[in-house]
C-alpha cells in the first residue's frame, strides 16, 4: 500500500530527526537550549517535537535536558571541589532555585545534602561504578518517604 509504505517512510525520517535534536541535547547540554530553536533545526514547530520526542524517548526535550544536566551535576557534585551554585552554572542552569528543585524531583535529595552524602558513599569507587549506581531515575520523580 502506497500510503503506509510513505508514512513508515515519515516515520522513520522523523526519528532520524529526533536522534538529532537528542544528539545535541546530549553534546550541548550546558549551552542555553530551547526547544523552539530545536525544533527550527530539524524543520518541525514546538509544539509538533515536543509530542514526537515524548513518543520517541518517554518524555519531553525540556525534561530530557535537565535529566542531563542533572546526571552531568551529580558527576560535579560527587568530585566536592565545586560548590552547588557554581555546579549549577557549570551544567547550563541560569536559575539556583529551578536547578535544586528539579535535582531534588529527580534525585531524592537536595544538591548539597547529595554532595556531602555520596562524596562518602562513592569513595575509592571507580568513577564509571559511581556514575553507573548514582544515575537519576528516569520519568519517575523520586520516591517521596513519609515519616513515622
Amino acid at each position: 500500500m502506497v500510503t503506509a509504505r510513505t508514512g513508515n517512510e515519515q516515520r522513520l525520517r522523523d526519528l532520524a530527526l529526533l536522534r538529532r535534536v537528542r544528539d545535541r541535547i546530549d553534546r550541548d547540554y550546558a549551552h542555553p537550549l530551547d526547544v523552539e530553536a530545536l525544533a527550527r533545526q530539524v524543520s518541525m514547530s514546538a509544539g509538533h517535537l515536543s509530542r514526537q520526542f515524548r513518543l520517541a524517548y518517554g518524555e519531553a526535550p525540556y525534561s530530557y535536558l535537565m535529566t542531563r544536566r542533572i546526571e552531568r551535576a551529580m558527576a560535579l557534585l560527587r568530585r566536592g571541589d565545586l560548590s552547588v551554585t557554581d555546579v549549577c552554572f557549570q551544567v547550563g542552569c541560569s536559575s539556583l532555585g529551578t536547578f535544586s528543585t528539579r535535582f531534588t524531583e529527580l534525585v531524592g535529595v537536595p544538591p548539597s545534602v547529595y554532595r556531602r552524602e555520596a562524596a562518602m558513599a562513592t569513595e575509592g569507587m571507580p568513577s564509571c561504578v559511581a556514575k553507573q549506581v548514582t544515575r537519576p531515575i528516569r520519568n519517575r520523580e523520586a520516591a517521596v518517604t513519609n515519616g513515622p
